[in-house]
């Protein structure tokens, strides 16, 4: 503030007169009179002159004003303040103006286990975020609010202003293009435009253009080019919409054409991935000098649902499918195809878009920073190379001149199945009781193990990637062949083995993921448990055969006599089988006394049979399974035992669950529609008993 300090003094003259800061002012006592002058920065004081003075008296007074400078008054209004301002003037009037800094977070005593609980669930959520599967990346860049490309452009653009209609047909709202500035500078948008909720979706057509909407972003594409604007692309389609109508309009020929143009355009040219990149659709605006994608995008040919529906013949196996599309952005920038990934905030784009915006902004930046230093043949030259390099070459194989192959399902010959029926089911027999430790298992040859553990190894190494974990595998193996192959492992190099196998199971038990890996690995320890049984079993028939060698060959021949009389077709009087019955009796007690526990005592069939016995068996066989074959025929059973029969011809990777299935499913309808009577008078018939022999049972049970 300004102030004004008065000092008077008595002189012999009246006048008055300003000098620098100090007002004199001289006058007879009493003779003067002072007034407010605002001119004066005395606060408003002024001297009105009074008539020229005269000598009244010789006592006179002088009047000496002195302007002192004080800070300027703090005034709540802006230098800048808008001229156009409509409202909002009364916030101008407060001393009271936000911080500029968000202050320091206090946190209450009560509130700590609530913190903690903030941190474990985002340390729990960064775990999660940092492991996931293709097909949990497809998910997310699938996520009803991702943000979408006018989101994106609205976040990044100090000016936008949307561009309609291709000149030829109707404005499609799938694809949206438009002028926008970033930090001065003037850019064309051209992108794929998703709705935000069922309405805009409709409206939109869930991100998938037709043919006006690609001829629209060409139009664009040429005006940009003429005035010399550099593009940027926005790609979030599942493809391109291929309802009969676009079609017919000419959407493969709208896309090629693209594809043509856009090598030929002279501006730098970007493009971003914000979500889906699906097929052509994708590719008829990304032909460009550079190539993002946001860190949860994916960028394929052919959608996983569709291609596992192809090769799998289920769109279940859209996981495994995902996993061998090489569809996420690591893969894609390891591949070329992608030229960086954009990070995205932790949870998906989705939880912090406008933080995403600005990455976007960063990365597009620099990009087209570095490609408008190219003159017009480099830039249209670095173009061509991206993608004349990709893909890969193969050269000194032989090729088959013709391959083929059968996409549908496979055929089964039923003439081939009714001639090997018997075989079949005795085989299904086998695999069904498989998992019964009482019960003969399937045998594996070396050479399919070996050829199971191989593929085991491949998939394993391929999770390892997929996960992220290589790089973990890779330093652990490092320090493995350091470490002296004498001694034991240190507790800290043990620590991280344990940790990166459990990592590794946490990831592998996750739903929809790595079923293929999962099913080879079940397999694999059915084999070993299945060896290590033999393994005993051989160890323990080595042990009885020491130990009661002596003692049992008595009882055995005993029982080896009778068996072969029952094999000739005699019959057996009682007091042999007391005898035979009585050595069973002893040998399961020489068994218990040699500390082995007996779980049960099976007979096997004569390695011999009477050539009557034979023949009637063979009679009984042979109208048993006339009889289930049209049984089968009734039932409707043909394309079970079709689908059972494939499954079987899978060799090490058949699954047993489903072959176990299907042989209940087969058994249950064959029992519900056969008749049993009627069938045991047709066997009676056949051999000529009045009632049907054990064998002739046997057989039929076992059909």
């Amino acid at each position: 503030m300004n102030s004004l300090s008065l000092s008077t003094s008595f002189t012999g003259e009246g006048c008055s007169f300003v000098s620098g800061s100090y007002i004199h002012v001289r006058k007879d006592i009493f003779g003067v009179e002072l007034y407010l002058n605002p001119s004066n920065g005395v606060n408003g004081a002024w001297l009105r002159h009074l008539p020229q003075s005269r000598y009244k008296s010789r006592c006179k007074f002088s009047v000496n004003a002195k302007v002192k400078k004080g800070q300027k008054h703090d005034y709540p209004w802006p230098d800048d303040i808008d001229p156009n301002l409509e409202s909002g003037h009364l916030t101008y009037l407060s001393h009271f103006k936000p911080l500029l800094e968000k202050p320091k977070p206090v946190t209450l005593e009560f509130e700590k286990p609530l913190v903690e609980l903030e941190k474990k669930i985002t340390d729990a959520l960064k775990d999660l975020y940092t492991h996931l599967t293709p097909i949990q990346r497809l998910n997310i860049a699938r996520h009803p609010n991702r943000p979408t490309f006018l989101d994106h452009v609205l976040n990044i653009t100090d000016k936008w202003v949307e561009l309609h209609g291709d000149r030829a047909g109707y404005d499609d709202p799938a694809i949206v293009t438009g002028l926008g500035s970033i930090d001065g500078k003037t850019y064309m948008f051209i992108g794929h435009q998703k709705g935000r909720n069922t309405k805009e979706n409709i409206h939109r057509n869930f991100g998938m253009p037709t043919p006006h909407g690609y001829r629209k972003a060409l139009r664009m594409m040429e005006y940009a080019d003429h005035h010399g604007f550099p593009i940027l692309t926005f790609i979030d389609t599942p493809g391109a919409f291929a309802d009969l109508k676009s079609e017919e309009i000419g959407q493969g020929e709208a896309i090629a054409y693209n594809l043509r143009a856009m090598f030929g355009l002279k501006v730098p040219i970007v493009t971003v991935v914000i979500g889906e990149g699906g097929s052509g659709g994708a590719l008829a605006i990304g032909c460009s000098n550079k190539l993002f994608m946001l860190e949860n995008a994916v960028f394929y040919v052919a959608s996983p649902e569709a291609c596992a529906a192809i090769l799998w013949k289920t769109s279940k196996a859209a996981a495994k499918a995902a996993e061998k599309l090489k569809i996420t952005a690591t893969e894609l920038c390891k591949l070329k195809i992608a030229d960086g990934i954009i990070p995205e905030p932790l949870g998906g784009a989705h939880t912090d878009p406008t933080w995403t915006s600005q990455q976007i902004k960063v990365a597009v930046t620099k990009a087209m920073k570095e490609l408008n230093e190219m003159d017009t043949d480099t830039l249209l030259s670095h173009r061509h190379l991206k993608f004349r390099q990709l893909g890969g070459f193969l050269e000194g194989s032989i090729v088959e001149p013709e391959m083929k192959r059968n996409m549908k399902k496979k055929e089964l010959d039923v003439s081939k199945i009714t001639a090997n029926l018997e075989a079949e089911l005795e085989k299904l027999k086998v695999e069904l009781d498989a998992k019964e430790k009482s019960r003969p298992r399937p045998a594996f040859s070396d050479e399919d193990v070996e050829m199971v553990k191989q593929e085991v190894d491949k998939e394993i190494t391929n999770a390892f990637i997929s996960m992220g974990l290589q790089e973990k595998l890779e330093a652990l193996k490092m320090d493995l062949s350091k470490a002296p192959s004498d001694q034991n492992l240190s507790p800290a190099l043990k620590d991280r083995i344990d940790r990166l196998a459990q990592e590794f199971k946490n990831n592998l038990s996750a739903p929809g993921s790595f079923d293929g890996l999962k099913q080879k690995l079940k397999m694999l320890s059915e084999i070993r448990t299945l060896q290590e049984q033999k393994t005993k079993g051989e160890i323990l028939k080595k042990e009885i055969n020491e130990k009661l060698k002596n003692q049992a060959e008595v009882k055995m021949e005993l029982v080896r006599k009778a068996r072969d009389l029952v094999g000739k077709g005699e019959e057996v009087d009682d007091e042999t089988l007391k005898e035979v019955s009585k050595a069973k009796d002893d040998l399961i007690e020489m068994l218990k006394s040699a500390n082995f526990e007996v779980l049960g005592v099976s007979s096997k069939i004569a390695p011999s049979a009477p050539p009557v016995l034979v023949e009637k068996v063979a009679k009984a066989n042979e109208v048993i399974f006339k009889e289930i074959e049209q049984v089968v025929d009734i039932a409707g059973l043909r394309g079970k035992l079709a689908e059972l029969r494939s499954e079987i011809d899978k060799g090490p990777s058949k699954d047993l669950n489903k072959i176990e299935s299907l042989i209940k499913e087969i058994k249950e309808g064959v029992f519900t529609s056969l008749d049993a009577e009627e069938l045991e008078k047709k066997v009676k018939s056949a051999v000529g008993l009045q009632a049907a022999p054990e064998a002739v049972g046997a057989s039929a049970d076992k059909k």
